[in-house]
């Protein structure tokens, strides 16, 4: 049975804090209210010497302060006054102990950030000041706030005060908020102290693991870790970076869905959070293996794994320069000799062949880093992320894109997509999931083979992406093929010789006109605006997806003019229909898939 005895017995206040900002304010008003005051220590003796009357909380206890002050309130006569409700059963277990109710609790911790913070700090030193007694205190009365006032923030007094004088008491709505604060005050205690403790003793990496520095050199220190449990990876050779762990752990969810998806190895060439490239293993033809300069790979054609790392890599070579890697099946000699030859910072998979591994951690002198992931792990349904001290959480995007998402046909032609067109449409989508909004993707070949990333406006998402589209396909025009290169050119000097000549960016004259001819023995002629025409017209067959609706047609037209033949968005424009009837105009199949996509 409820029993509510605030109002016909004295109530009682007991006060331990380590910043007494305001405190003496505090205790007059309360003891000007009738309410009794117990303290201990330091706070007993400033209300004391201030003229207030305090007892010390060993008038109530019987116990004195001992181990030097570390044992002062933990006790049954503080805690079972705390924690007591308003219940006959529990009014009698009082009475019997002889202990009387506390309705107000006013306490802060010891300064441990502040200790930690300073230089050379021990281990020792920051120990003595983990509070226990506050923290149980703070813990107990912000549990039985329902009657029980916990105020931990001497910010609070004033307001709490003003109610106190005006009304008597403290109101259900106060009560609940000091307590969440309080809880927060706690929660927030216990992570500094395990982030200090994390740092001295989770050094092998298992929990904790120590980056080189933040985004940027100046960000240090910088870590990774898990509150609980122990990495999703290991560290097999080199160091990575903050940015280096982003990639990795973004790229390589990437590519275990495209795996569950569609049934074949999958690699991503990540840059800056978003992929460069991605695709699914799917044979290369002569062609390709002579455009993403893989001609020399001995095994190419047995292994899945390579060609889709081969394609991933090759879609946007210039982006993919210095790229992270994510590969979904062990990584197997092939893909570690294609690996060898490419300027990259690292890779992320779930096993490494034991020739394999030998092969990449020869790399960068043997700094090149290699994570290998569990395979099996699977995070938190709810992810959070702080920004300028404010902490965001959301659920996971766990949406599952599989060929079923691309059943709902728009446009007029409404038979079945092709196998290949499905394929490609996948791996476009789910890529978009793992890239930087807004965001468009163009694949053909079971690969991406332009993205436009980050932009603010969808238009110049679809022209980025088409841009590069058009690039990875005038990459493959006989010309480029047979270039003669100077002796000793490198590979990426290549790439950025071809991408001047296919994006019509050839320099005219000066330095940097020297410096492009300089790589061939021939110099290759400009495209001529017919010549490009012409071979663009060839591209067919493109799948494009996007991560948000198209809000205008001219998206439509755009991804026409690179060979689109597939398109795939949400709905939910104003325009929809517009956007609808100019794919029809263009002889595109438009798809609804239900899903925004936006990745930040």
């Amino acid at each position: 049975m409820d029993v509510d005895s605030s109002e016909q017995r004295p109530r009682t206040a007991i006060l331990s804090v380590y910043d007494k900002t305001g405190l003496l304010d505090l205790a007059r008003v309360l003891r000007d209210h009738g309410i009794r005051l117990l303290a201990s220590g330091g706070t007993a003796r400033m209300i004391r010497e201030a003229g207030f009357d305090v007892e010390d909380v060993s008038a109530i206890t019987h116990a004195p302060e001992m181990l030097g002050g570390r044992v002062k309130t933990l006790h049954p006569t503080v805690h079972a006054g705390i924690l007591a409700r308003d219940l006959e059963a529990d009014d009698r277990d009082l009475q019997e102990q002889g202990i009387d109710k506390v309705d107000f609790v006013v306490c802060n911790l010891y300064p441990f950030k502040e200790t930690i913070n300073k230089i050379n700090v021990t281990i020792d030193e920051a120990v003595e000041e983990i509070d226990i007694g506050g923290v149980t205190l703070i813990r107990a009365a912000a549990k039985n706030h329902s009657r029980v006032t916990i105020l931990s923030d001497p910010r609070d007094y004033p307001a709490f005060l003003e109610e106190l004088h005006s009304l008597g008491t403290v109101p259900d709505a106060s009560r609940k908020r000091y307590a969440l604060k309080a809880f927060e005050h706690t929660a927030d205690y216990d992570a500094a102290i395990s982030e200090f403790f994390r740092k001295k003793y989770a050094g092998n990496g298992l929990q904790q693991l120590t980056l080189r520095y933040g985004a940027n050199p100046h960000q240090k220190p910088a870590q990774a870790y898990t509150p609980l449990g122990e990495l999703p990876f290991k560290v097999l050779s080199g160091s990575p970076g903050y940015i280096n762990l982003l990639d990795a752990l973004n790229s390589w969810p990437l590519v275990k869905e495209l795996k569950a998806s569609l049934g074949l190895p999958a690699a991503a060439s990540f840059k800056h959070v978003s992929p460069a490239g991605a695709a699914v293993g799917v044979p290369l033809s002569d062609v390709e293996k002579r455009v993403y300069f893989v001609t020399d790979i001995e095994g190419l054609d047995d292994s899945k794994l390579a060609t889709a790392y081969a394609r991933a890599r090759g879609a946007d070579r210039m982006s993919s320069f210095g790229d992270w890697i994510a590969l979904s099946d062990e990584v197997d000699v092939p893909t570690a000799k294609i690996i060898s030859k490419e300027v990259s910072d690292g890779v992320i998979a779930p096993g490494y062949m034991p020739e394999a591994l030998e092969i990449l951690k020869a790399k960068k002198g043997g700094k090149y880093t290699i994570l290998e992931i569990d395979e099996f792990y699977t995070p938190p349904a709810v992810e959070t992320r702080t920004v300028y001290g404010v902490t965001m959480s959301q659920s996971r995007n766990d949406v599952k894109i599989t060929p079923r998402t691309f059943s709902n046909i728009l446009t007029a032609n409404t038979d079945p997509l092709p196998e290949s067109a499905i394929t490609d449409l996948t791996v476009a989508t789910i890529a978009l999931k793992y890239t930087q909004s807004n965001s468009v993707c163009y694949a053909k070949n079971g690969m991406v083979i332009g993205l436009g990333a980050g932009q603010q406006s969808r238009i110049h998402c679809t022209r980025l992406a088409g841009d590069k589209a058009d690039a990875w396909w005038m990459r493959q025009h006989p010309r480029v093929l047979e270039i003669q290169w100077k002796k000793g050119t490198k590979r990426p000097e290549k790439s950025n010789a071809i991408d001047l000549l296919v994006t019509g960016q050839v320099p005219e004259d000066g330095p940097e006109r020297e410096a492009f001819e300089g790589v061939f023995e021939v110099v290759p002629a400009p495209f001529e605006r017919e010549e490009r025409r012409a071979w663009m017209q060839q591209l067919e067959g493109v799948a494009c997806s996007s991560d948000a609706f198209f809000p205008f047609s001219d998206n439509v037209y755009r991804a026409a003019r690179s060979g689109v033949k597939y398109l795939a968005a949400p709905g939910g424009s104003v325009n929809d229909k517009a956007v609808h009837d100019a794919a029809e105009a263009c002889n595109i199949v438009f798809v609804e898939q239900s899903t925004r996509l936006f990745h930040h």
